[in-house]
């Protein structure tokens, strides 16, 4: 079946735990109960099927880093719980807008390179699906990166509460578009 190439928008705090999680947890036998997975195996695929190709942020000290590095790059704060090793991903400047809150914005220093352009990398690393872990109230750059997402014909999963799969208005994009997206308590199947 191949590999599941994924995009991740945002390398804070829930994204190192996804990708420790996939290195940490890669050779878990079918049989075994891991604390924090629930199953090893869904529709074929394992967690070892999950390939990590490109990764988006605006953070100075997460821009052109490799994947590794990033995730523990300041302002993150996740425990270390698993090795990773050097990934060959390197963090794209991502877009801003509204994606850094009054409360972050004397942390979170923007990186000075320009907006990566975000579909064509998600075009031609040909990924399937892209995981939205942007900070809570990022209304408008999810928007934004959705409008990407859909230009590269790439399924979605949104891990914030910008409402958008119980949404007719981008469900029929999606649907049109034949990719899936995932979140805000709703579910297309395609």
């Amino acid at each position: 079946m191949g590999k599941i190439k994924v995009a991740i928008i945002g390398v804070g705090n829930c994204a190192s735990s996804l990708v420790q999680g996939i290195h940490k947890y890669v050779q878990i036998p079918d049989d075994s109960e891991v604390a924090g997975v629930m199953h090893n195996t869904i529709g074929g695929y394992r967690i070892d099927d999950i390939e990590v190709v490109a990764a988006f942020d605006i953070d100075e000290n997460k821009v052109g880093k490799d994947l590794s590095e990033a995730i523990f790059a300041e302002p993150n704060n996740t425990i270390k719980f698993a090795e990773v090793p050097k990934t060959g991903v390197i963090v794209e400047r991502g877009m801003t807008h509204d994606s850094v809150g009054r409360y972050l914005a004397d942390v979170v220093k923007k990186s000075p390179h320009s907006t990566a352009d975000i579909a064509g990398i998600l075009a031609e690393r040909e990924v399937d699906v892209v995981i939205n872990y942007l900070p809570v109230g990022s209304e408008q750059a999810t928007k934004w990166y959705v409008e990407q997402i859909l230009n590269a014909r790439c399924g979605m999963v949104n891990c914030i509460p910008v409402f958008l799969a119980r949404e007719e208005y981008w469900r029929n994009r999606f649907e049109e578009r034949g990719v899936p997206i995932v979140g805000d308590l709703s579910l297309i199947h395609i």
